[in-house]
């Protein structure tokens, strides 16, 4: 039996789908423990290419998903993935947590209305009711799955909960009534579709380790959009790093045997917030090009600049990660020098940890070492002594800097162009 960790090191898209997809194919349940469909998570195979945002990436290889307890769910679009799914010729294996709390649509009227409330000082959320579910869930005011499937239940918690929220939207201004019994009727069939895939998954999960299956977690977004330990408030809303997945997934942190960063060879960030090494120069435009930067979710374009180590030990320390696996060590192909920041400047002090204060954040000036580029690697290359010597030499830095060992390095987005090391 093994438990594998796989979570973000960085501010989301380092590509989890692909590495998680990699990995299913010794596990027997994928677990997504957080997060809700503002994340997506891509898997390429063959000429296939899957976008997923709700559904664990592990069942495309065929295993069982589990949407754990820590998620917050849409129930229409997972309805929506799992169609999909099933008309390419994938009937899903999956088991929603009976304590999954529920985005309503009055999250996501009040998602929108406080960005626009906050103007400038928006947080650049996906506008999908993720943050207003958590709050409701942590106020004790959540609709839950299992209420889904009980309309009696469901009845008298809209009873309490809708005057509120509508009071809520008066003082945002906006002209929307909130239809008790549209919404009701609406979630109730829901609950009806998706009754046969709700259980109690935690117990499932523990039954599992204790008959040596194997589990993989499977982390969205990543460590700088942590609740706690990000760029708050330019966060998330759930804990991103290792500790909240077992409280998502309902498993002892003693079952977990390793835990896999994953590293995008440069950095990555979608949304409001500062980004120390962003560059706003025509390698910046490079990255974000080859890179194809743009969301999974939102297609916003994403913000590029160099791997900033900073942001990776500060990863590495607070989730204990134990591998790395590298992502898209190709896009980095045919530059003329790559940087890798090493430490920041803030006012005039050389510093090697990530700060609190996000007004200190924004005065940090990256310190860079820079490395010589490499011409196109060949992505049939299976082995590490394949890739060029400069590229070694960069994955190299990498793992004598960070003292933690490179498992994987992914060089393209197919399921053939990865190396084990």
């Amino acid at each position: 039996m093994t438990v594998t960790l796989v979570i973000g090191t960085q501010w989301g898209d380092e590509g989890k789908g692909k590495v998680v997809d990699y990995f299913s194919k010794d596990a027997d349940y994928v677990v997504r423990y957080h997060g809700g469909n503002n994340a997506g998570h891509t898997i390429k195979v063959g000429d296939e290419v899957y976008k997923l945002h709700l559904i664990p990436s592990g069942v495309i290889q065929g295993k069982t998903g589990i949407i754990g307890s820590g998620v917050v769910l849409d129930p229409e679009i997972l309805i929506n993935e799992i169609n999909e799914l099933t008309k390419r010729g994938i009937k899903p294996k999956l088991l929603i947590s009976d304590r999954t709390n529920i985005i309503m649509p009055y999250h996501k009227i009040l998602d929108g209305a406080e960005e626009k409330y906050l103007g400038d000082k928006k947080i650049g959320t996906t506008k999908r009711g993720i943050g207003p579910c958590y709050s409701d869930k942590v106020a004790r005011k959540g609709i839950r799955a299992i209420d889904l499937t009980d309309k009696k239940t469901l009845n008298k918690k809209l009873d309490h909960i809708i005057p509120i929220k509508q009071k809520i939207l008066d003082v945002y201004k906006i002209d929307k009534k909130l239809d008790k019994k549209e919404i009701l009727d609406a979630y109730s069939k829901y609950g009806e579709k998706l009754k046969d895939f709700i259980i109690t998954t935690h117990v499932e999960l523990n039954k599992a380790i204790k008959n040596g299956k194997n589990i993989l977690l499977e982390g969205a977004q990543g460590t700088m959009l942590d609740v706690d330990y990000g760029t708050y408030p330019y966060t998330t809303s759930s804990h991103t790093i290792a500790g909240g997945s077992t409280i998502g997934a309902g498993i002892g942190p003693k079952y977990i045997d390793e835990i896999i960063g994953i590293v995008k060879a440069y950095t990555t960030r979608v949304g409001e917030g500062p980004l120390p090494t962003e560059l706003l120069d025509k390698d910046g435009e490079y990255l974000q090009q080859k890179g194809h930067e743009f969301g999974t979710t939102t297609s916003r374009p994403r913000r590029c600049g160099w791997l900033d180590l900073v942001v990776l030990r500060h990863a590495c320390m607070i989730s204990g990660i134990t591998k790395l696996a590298i992502t898209k060590l190709d896009v980095l192909d045919s530059l003329k020098q790559v940087k890798i920041c090493t430490h920041y400047q803030l006012n005039g002090k050389k510093i090697d940890y990530f700060p609190a204060n996000i007004e200190d954040v924004k005065q940090c000036k990256p310190i860079y070492k820079e490395f010589k580029g490499w011409d196109e690697m060949d992505k049939n290359s299976s082995k590490f002594s394949d890739l060029p010597k400069e590229a070694q030499e960069y994955l190299n830095f990498i793992e004598k800097e960070l003292q933690v060992p490179i498992a994987v390095v992914s060089i393209g987005p197919g399921r053939r162009e990865t190396i084990e090391i």
